[in-house]
């Protein structure tokens, strides 16, 4: 596939994203378990929680198309496929219990999606180990904030903590993948900046 389809791709990927409801190709890990029953408070902070991490799935879905796009081997297009495929579950999962909680999506996600495809074309042209790296260091952090929401949750939304589980075990099967193809360790103020970008990413769309 030549660059201009590649564009194409990655813009396709963009409006699907952000306008079309996610379909899972996987079960829903939280199917089979009742409703719990939240207090009105407890609704509002689990949805927002969620929320939160259904716009970490849209920066995911950036990154990995942005990447894509200026990757150069395609072993490591394959790998960012992948991954982000399983990032759609991801979207689907986390969009439905914003929806059962009562909750809303962020109004900021195009903005993180333009920014995150942005960064991920950039951590691309870097070279693939790199952008390999780029991809562990990036699952590496949101695997770390999963834990964080995971302890964050109210004791009673046993579904939005199995969605959590599932999706803290996928991370970090990507950031092995990505570190067994070769990825580099970024440096640390690289990382730094990353985990920065994150802290503001969670603290808007928890309120936005």
């Amino acid at each position: 596939m030549n660059l201009v389809d590649r564009l194409i791709v990655g813009f396709d990927n963009g409006l699907r994203t952000l306008a079309a409801q996610a379909v899972s190709s996987r079960p829903h890990p939280d199917a089979v378990l009742p409703e719990a029953d939240l207090s009105e408070v407890e609704k509002r902070h689990s949805a927002s929680l969620m929320r939160v991490n259904h716009t970490g799935e849209i920066c995911a879905q950036a990154l990995y198309a942005g990447q894509a796009l200026t990757a150069r081997d395609s072993e490591v297009r394959d790998v960012l496929a992948e991954a982000g495929r399983e990032e759609v579950d991801h979207l689907a999962w986390t969009q439905r219990r914003i929806e059962a909680l009562g909750g809303r999506t962020s109004v900021l996600n195009p903005l993180f999606y333009a920014s995150s495809f942005a960064l991920g074309a950039l951590s691309g042209l870097a070279g693939d180990r790199w952008n390999l790296g780029f991809l562990a260091e990036t699952e590496r952090q949101v695997e770390s904030h999963l834990r964080d929401h995971l302890g964050r949750l109210p004791d009673a939304d046993a579904k939005s903590r199995v969605v959590l589980e599932q999706m803290r075990d996928d991370e970090a099967k990507h950031a092995r993948t990505a570190l067994d193809q070769g990825g580099a360790p970024l440096p640390g103020p690289v990382q730094a900046v990353m985990k920065a970008a994150s802290r503001i990413m969670t603290a808007t769309t928890y309120r936005f």
